[in-house]
């Protein structure tokens, strides 16, 4: 099944292919590639091409992924692919070039089908990309040369953040938006308004672990899996073009075609929503847990630089569905994971009198037992890998 990658015209499989855990290292320093690893990353390539999924998404920042998919590419029929890979802007104009040459050497090709400026997640990040003779002007350059044949942007940023990066024509754009999280549904209709292509980073993964879902969101979205029921539902809206499949190993394209039976079900999709919906109401008082954070600040504003919309946001996840360990990763992140899962925890929560501060949520006068529970039940010492966990 493809769709139409917005302005690009580009037929974009439903399913992508990410390169983010399929690679042997997370650094690469020019090590040999061990023979396993290579036929790891081949075999799930080529599994995921079984199953339609031809475009192939990696980023300079995965380690050896570049280079390994590089290694495949020459047995693969390039014609049948949409190539893409990430590069995070930097200050100097020139370090961001030497980068994206870095990335066509990698990957042994003269040409970029899909360029993106990767983790846009901060307005420094932003103007680094955006500014006369920056970043984006360099990927444009490119792109009069033949070399690549699209520039957008990839990102974990605020909707305002996201919002902002929109209105400098970028022709597509890398973000998360999944049921458990619709807090970039106005960044998504903006870029379907502008014709953008809308690719969706991580739904299994950043989307609730549903890999390895837990008991109780099992039960809630029988007779699907929980996975099945989460890409049918992204996929439900017409203006989301593809979910990204972090391939680890080949069987995690197993559920495409589940997921394509339940797209053609919107009853059977409908009613598992609705059960959801019922679940969080009766633990939260809301349908969604992104409608507990109305009011509440970005971090940057908030006291104690807590990140009061997250924290919010994977109590009600607990609580409502189950996702206990998922939020427990998340919430451990907070203050170990830069501007890609940025703000502090509730750890200090105490020290702060946060009503004042918050008057602009209906839910004020509460927040501050909120978070002493959001600590207590998602709180500790262990810290989830970045690699696993934050981009």
């Amino acid at each position: 099944m493809f769709r139409r990658f917005g302005r690009t015209g580009l037929e974009m499989p439903v399913f992508s292919c990410g390169g983010m855990r399929y690679q042997q290292s997370w650094q690469d320093t020019g090590q040999e590639i061990e023979p396993a690893a290579q036929e790891l990353l081949a075999d799930t390539v080529r599994t995921g091409l079984a199953h339609g999924v031809t475009h192939l998404e990696t980023a300079r920042g995965y380690g050896t992924s570049e280079r390994q998919l590089g290694m495949l590419l020459p047995d693969l029929d390039r014609d049948a692919l949409i190539l893409q890979t990430k590069v995070s802007p930097e200050a100097s104009p020139e370090e961001f070039s030497a980068n994206v040459a870095e990335s066509f050497r990698r990957l042994g090709v003269d040409r970029l089908d899909l360029l993106s400026l990767h983790g846009i997640n901060t307005w420094q990040k932003l103007a680094w990309a955006v500014r006369p003779g920056g970043c984006l002007d360099v990927a444009r350059e490119l792109q009069q040369q033949g070399r690549v044949g699209w520039v957008g942007f990839s990102t974990h940023g605020s909707p305002d953040l996201i919002a902002a990066a929109l209105d400098h024509d970028f022709d597509y754009v890398n973000l998360h938006w999944y049921f458990i999280n619709r807090r970039n549904q106005p960044v998504v209709d903006l870029a379907t308004e502008r014709d953008m292509g809308v690719f969706v980073i991580s739904p299994a993964d950043k989307g609730g672990r549903l890999y390895d879902p837990p008991d109780r969101l099992v039960e809630l979205c029988a007779p699907l899996a929980p996975i099945v029921f989460n890409n049918a539902w992204c996929l439900s809206h017409p203006q989301i073009h593809t979910l990204s499949i972090g391939a680890a190993r080949p069987s995690d394209f197993a559920p495409i075609a589940d997921s394509l039976t339940a797209l053609a079900d919107p009853a059977v999709v409908g009613e598992v929503a609705e059960r959801l919906a019922d679940a969080m109401r009766a633990a939260t008082g809301v349908a969604h847990p992104d409608e507990l954070t109305e009011g509440l600040p970005e971090f940057s504003e908030a006291p104690g630089f807590m990140n009061l919309q997250v924290i919010v946001w994977l109590r009600a996840l607990a609580l409502g569905w189950g996702l206990t360990e998922y939020a427990q990763g998340r919430y451990r992140m907070l203050g170990q994971a830069s501007d890609w899962f940025p703000g502090l925890s509730a750890a200090h929560a105490a020290d702060w009198d946060v009503t004042p501060l918050v008057s602009g949520s209906p839910y004020a006068e509460s927040l501050p037992e909120w978070l002493a529970e959001a600590h207590a039940l998602l709180g500790g010492e262990k810290v989830a890998r970045l690699s696993q966990s934050g981009r």
